[in-house]
């Protein structure tokens, strides 16, 4: 009887997570779909990255800064106009690829979401560039979406927005959320991928980008895992991986202002800020759990991803150069 009564409650559960998580991909894609007028990219005016500015300001690519200018804990700094880190680039314009061909002599690009989410919002294609689909979302939320019907040409649809702010008042819900960076770093599936991705920017010719959908969870794993090979410190990672609250700072604080208005707990608040945005502490609790699970992150980087320590010293050789 207490077997039965577990296994429907775990059974509860799951399917309250499968629910969940369709309404994670719909909050990252909000922007994207241009359901809250508040999205919009009002900063076109200096598209061109500068030594003192990584932020790119890309006019149909969201989220988009280059990875140069962080100091190592060896006092090297990363190269510009090598690494980018971005939202998809199903809408980027000439004007980018043009920048991306000119500037970042793009190669490689490395897309991080799912087969429904690449089919309903394919990447442009550039000339000469190579595309490496890297899923990193594990499998199990994947079909959880597939069945669910999560696809970009559904989340216009009314009540994606209303559905979000019920969810926000579901300490449940809320719980679960925190889930899903565990998830991402300590799964086979997703670890082989990030694996991956690492050795294909380690091989690649010219300039390298990767992203996810709007370039916040899955691609700032792949910049922290990225940064964690060059030597980056802890305090540089985290830095890096909340700078996407910037990027999304407006939709955040509308979504809040109305959780707010309802009487929300400070909980709620968080759950839309992590939906929208990203959950730094979340983040930073997924690194403590690899530290507590694999021993470091430098084990992490070698045991789990399979990227050997010859070749992160090789990741630095390549995209490394000694401060000015």
């Amino acid at each position: 009887m207490h077997k039965s009564t577990s296994h429907h409650s775990n059974n509860k559960r799951f399917k309250t997570m499968k629910k969940l998580f369709y309404w994670v991909f719909a909050a990252t894609l909000v922007c994207g779909e241009g359901m809250l007028t508040s999205c919009t990219n009002n900063s076109a005016d200096n598209p061109v990255v500068t030594p003192r500015q990584r932020v790119i300001n890309f006019e149909g690519i969201d989220n988009a800064r280059d990875m140069g200018g962080l100091v190592m804990q060896d006092g090297r700094i990363v190269r510009f106009d090598m690494l980018v880190r971005s939202g998809k680039l199903a809408k980027a314009t000439d004007a980018d690829v043009a920048i991306l061909q000119s500037q970042y002599h793009l190669s490689d690009v490395f897309d991080f979401r799912f087969d429904l989410e690449m089919t309903e919002a394919p990447d442009r294609v550039i000339d000469g560039v190579t595309y490496t689909n890297v899923p990193t979302m594990p499998k199990a939320l994947i079909e959880a979406q597939a069945e669910m019907g999560a696809g970009s040409g559904q989340l216009s649809t009314p009540g994606t927005v209303e559905k979000l702010l019920e969810y926000a008042f579901d300490p449940t819900v809320q719980e679960l959320a925190k889930q899903l960076y565990p998830l991402i770093v300590t799964n086979p599936q997703s670890q082989a991928n990030y694996g991956k991705f690492l050795r294909g920017v380690l091989a690649a010719k010219g300039g390298a980008l990767w992203h996810c959908s709007e370039g916040k969870d899955r691609c700032g794993w792949g910049s922290a895992l990225l940064l964690a090979a060059l030597g980056a410190s802890r305090q540089v990672i985290v830095n890096d991986f909340d700078k996407s609250n910037e990027s999304y700072a407006d939709q955040m604080e509308y979504l809040s202002a109305q959780v707010r208005d309802k009487d929300g707990s400070a909980a709620a608040v968080d759950f839309i800020q992590a939906m929208v945005g990203v959950s730094t502490p979340n983040f930073e609790a997924a690194l403590d759990l690899i530290d507590q699970t694999y021993g470091s992150m430098d084990q992490y980087l070698e045991n789990q991803l399979g990227f050997s320590k010859e070749e992160q010293m090789q990741l630095r050789d390549k995209y490394l150069t000694a401060a000015k």
